[in-house]
């Protein structure tokens, strides 16, 4: 059975959640620790208060992977005159490595805003606000002839040829190549100092900037040929697009009163506040995990009619009544509480299909601080 090493747990969270896809101003990636320590136990948290640090450590966790980053302002000192210090210097003694996956999680596809609006039934959602918008390339290369499937089949594998709900798309088209092996070559065909006429194919294909280099790699690892002739192109073509917020559309409109106590049940909350008249229709949703103040307007200008999130304040909850939307706070952590189950099952899946006999626990005490009386 293979070891799990620290970096390799980074690598899977960034094929989750590529690190690139954060906001600027937000710190993710590999917080605490080792990328060379071994890892025989994961938690998953939103959260790292110092309670869910006593957690890890009397489960004997390698690896906490949180939400929130523990880390999210410079900071000059690690003492114990601190919270944020004892927790540090507790989980550097312990030898527990904090990884942190914040807004690339969020934005990620099939990432948290995406497991959000699953929840709340909608299967098919919009992008609202978009953050990025991936590039894309088209590969060329020349395939002796008989050795084109083979060729696709590997790219593909490695994440070329897909458009839209397609795989395995390309174009090839038949030729003749000529090449010259010169001394010191070692030719699959022809021989030294000949010019040689080859059947051929001219094979192409489309390939996301994400996957480039290991499609490309894939390809070279299949081609026979000692020298592979290829060209690589930068296209116009827009590639996947990014971003924070996702936009549902409700078969059918409902009160907003009945909407909440909806939402209510399938979080699981044991309260919820919601905005504008109880009887107002809705038919249009917009969703974010989290802090929403910042995200009225976008979602006011994309079309809903109300928005679901969390930590709304009383002016800005105002301001969005005057501008025409309603809207749910369902709580910070009640809006995003979903991820530890969801990272959880996901790392799972990932860490079994590849070997790997580690465990993955759930945080049972990072629950939520907000009481009811």
């Amino acid at each position: 059975m293979a070891q799990l090493k620290c970096g390799t747990v980074v690598s899977i969270m960034d094929s989750i959640a590529p690190r690139k896809l954060a906001e600027e101003w937000d710190n993710v990636g590999l917080i605490i620790g080792d990328s060379s320590s071994n890892v025989n136990k994961i938690m998953v948290s939103l959260d790292l208060p110092v309670w869910v640090v006593d957690e890890a450590v009397e489960n004997n966790v390698d690896m906490i992977i949180t939400h929130h980053p523990i880390i999210f302002n410079p900071i000059k000192k690690i003492n114990s005159d601190t919270a944020l210090g004892k927790k540090i210097i507790k989980l550097i003694k312990n030898n527990i490595s904090v990884y942190s996956s914040h807004t690339n999680y969020d934005i990620a596809q099939n990432g948290l805003n995406d497991i959000f609006a699953k929840q709340l039934g909608f299967e098919k959602t919009e992008i609202i606000k978009t953050t990025s918008q991936e590039k894309l390339f088209k590969i060329v290369v020349y395939i002796p002839e008989g050795f084109e499937d083979k060729i696709l089949e590997e790219m593909s594998k490695a994440g070329a040829g897909c458009i839209g709900n397609y795989s395995n798309c390309s174009f090839r088209v038949k030729g003749t190549g000529t090449f010259q092996p010169m001394e010191g070559a070692n030719p699959f065909i022809g021989q030294v100092d000949r010019l040689e006429k080859v059947d051929e194919y001219r094979l192409e294909t489309i390939v996301p900037e994400s996957k480039l280099n290991q499609v490309i790699k894939a390809m070279l690892a299949a081609h026979p040929y000692e020298e592979v002739a290829y060209d690589v192109y930068e296209l116009k073509n827009q590639g996947q697009s990014y971003g924070l917020g996702r936009i549902g559309y409700l078969e059918n409109e409902i009160t907003l009163s009945s909407y909440a106590s909806f939402i209510k049940k399938t979080l699981n909350l044991e309260n919820i506040r919601f905005y504008g008249p109880s009887d107002a229709l809705i038919k249009t949703v917009a969703m974010l995990n989290g802090s929403g103040n910042s995200f009225i307007n976008a979602a006011r200008h994309a079309g809903a009619d109300v928005i679901i999130t969390g930590d709304l304040q009383y002016h800005q909850a105002l301001d969005a009544l005057e501008e025409g939307i309603y809207a749910i706070d369902a709580g910070h952590f009640g809006t995003e509480k979903i991820m530890i189950k969801a990272l959880s099952d996901c790392l799972r899946n990932i860490l079994e299909k590849n070997g790997y006999n580690v465990e993955v626990i759930e945080s049972k005490t990072n629950t939520d601080i907000m009481k009811n009386v």
